[in-house]
């Protein structure tokens, strides 16, 4: 292992170090007491009946899918000492923001320059990764270390490449749990906010994208990990579209209610759908969402189908199966599905129709021209914030800025309605933005 892998990283542990390496600093990757083993990778608290090992030893199950630590082993760290080559010019995109998009670039710069952590509200659709490129590429010039994180895998897949575009000169590395790339230092890392936790104080500047989402949202491990990622004098970022009322009391924030080419977000069109889990519960699907997915096949419109949960998903495919007679090819999405990112690819390519999809596809991926249908929009798994999302995969080309969103309901529920409400907001408060 080179020196330079244990750069502001927690490296598991075990044996001598290597006596050409400086500025090692060791620490125990487990303290255990008599009532709890406490993780200094996770900073979480584990009960010491539950994590006893066969040879004595004690383990931490909460981190586990990072590797597993045990209370012999010792979390090896060097401080970051940011061994950049500084570039002058690192940006290479050479696209142009629109004058609201410059103005809110310009007050998130102005922002982390002066070392003041920052949040940009803007509308799905509105250019959130452009707006950022600016505010990297100075940081670069400073040769600050920076991470983009989010809790879901298919926005950090999505993000790498734009990344890789803007910033060629720049080695970057992209890190989730199935990621094919091995960790190397570099300037730029890519990464979900899981695995924010193998690192301490290495980060200059921390983006935290889509940071309302589900795993990071109210998630405590998570939080502590992205705050110790940091160095003292870190910077954050958060970027959504759908803060929470934690995020909307920050005092230095940023707005941006028009999307990129300067229409309207989709609202949503609530179409009454009686009866849809029972039809469910019954192995069936409503008349009026066949009617609706035949009448998008036939015109070979190309759309989501959002479900509520898991166990649907099979009962829709099956019955589209027995009574779709079409040649399109469509695949079901879900959160732990081993073929999600094949899928959501064949989805980019055009290679299917339509994903029928749990919620895990509500944000961070992008399929330009694409309509919406939401079953059981009523349900309690679709949040204000989660119909926002979904509405916001609709209408993000130029070429296709409008599009349906069809939500198939048993009943008005809160959620809709505020989720309705927002959206009409968010869009009159864009019309009047310059």
């Amino acid at each position: 292992m080179e020196q330079e892998l244990a750069y502001g990283r927690l490296v598991p542990w075990r044996g001598t170090v290597p006596a050409d390496w400086v500025n090692v600093q060791l620490q125990p990757a487990l303290q255990v007491s008599q009532q709890s083993v406490y993780c200094n990778r996770c900073q979480q608290a584990s009960d010491t009946k539950l994590t006893q090992l066969p040879n004595g030893a004690y383990y931490c199950y909460q981190c586990i899918q990072l590797g597993r630590l045990d209370s012999h082993m010792q979390l090896l760290t060097i401080p970051e000492p940011n061994h950049f080559t500084s570039s002058r010019q690192p940006l290479s995109w050479s696209g142009q923001l629109t004058k609201i998009q410059d103005r809110v670039a310009t007050e998130v710069l102005t922002a982390v320059q002066q070392g003041q952590s920052h949040l940009l509200w803007a509308v799905t659709g509105a250019g959130k990764t452009e707006i950022t490129f600016p505010t990297i590429a100075w940081a670069m010039t400073q040769g600050w270390r920076i991470a983009i994180a989010s809790p879901r895998v298919d926005v950090c897949i999505e993000l790498f490449p734009r990344y890789q575009a803007a910033f060629r000169s720049i080695e970057m590395v992209l890190l989730h749990g199935t990621s094919p790339l091995k960790y190397r230092y570099c300037q730029l890392t890519i990464c979900t906010t899981h695995q924010l936790m193998r690192f301490v104080a290495a980060f200059d500047l921390l983006i935290l994208d889509e940071v309302d989402a589900f795993p990071f949202a109210n998630n405590t491990m998570l939080e502590l990990a992205a705050q110790r990622s940091l160095k003292a004098t870190g910077v954050q970022l958060w970027l959504t579209a759908t803060p929470n009322r934690k995020l909307q009391r920050q005092k230095s924030i940023s707005y941006l209610p028009r999307r990129f080419h300067g229409k309207p977000l989709p609202q949503l069109h609530l179409e009454f759908c009686w009866g849809w889990n029972r039809c469910l519960s019954r192995h069936k699907i409503p008349a009026r969402l066949l009617r609706l997915i035949r009448e998008k096949v036939a015109a070979g419109q190309r759309f989501l189908l959002f479900v509520p949960r898991i166990k649907d998903l099979s009962v829709v495919d099956r019955v589209l199966r027995m009574r779709l007679k079409t040649t399109a090819k469509w695949a079901t999405v879900y959160a732990n599905d081993e073929e999600r990112g094949l899928k959501v690819e064949k989805m980019r390519r055009q290679q299917v129709l339509f994903l029928i999809t749990t919620t895990i596809l509500e944000r961070g991926v992008t399929f330009p021209g694409i309509d919406v249908i939401i079953l059981g929009a009523d349900d309690r798994v679709f949040t204000a914030a989660t119909l926002v999302q979904i509405a916001g995969r609709v209408g993000r080309s130029s070429s296709r800025p409008t599009g349906m969103v069809h939500c198939l309901l048993g009943h008005y529920s809160t959620a809709l309605c505020e989720a309705t409400a927002q959206i009409a907001f968010l869009n009159r408060k864009g019309a009047h933005c310059e």
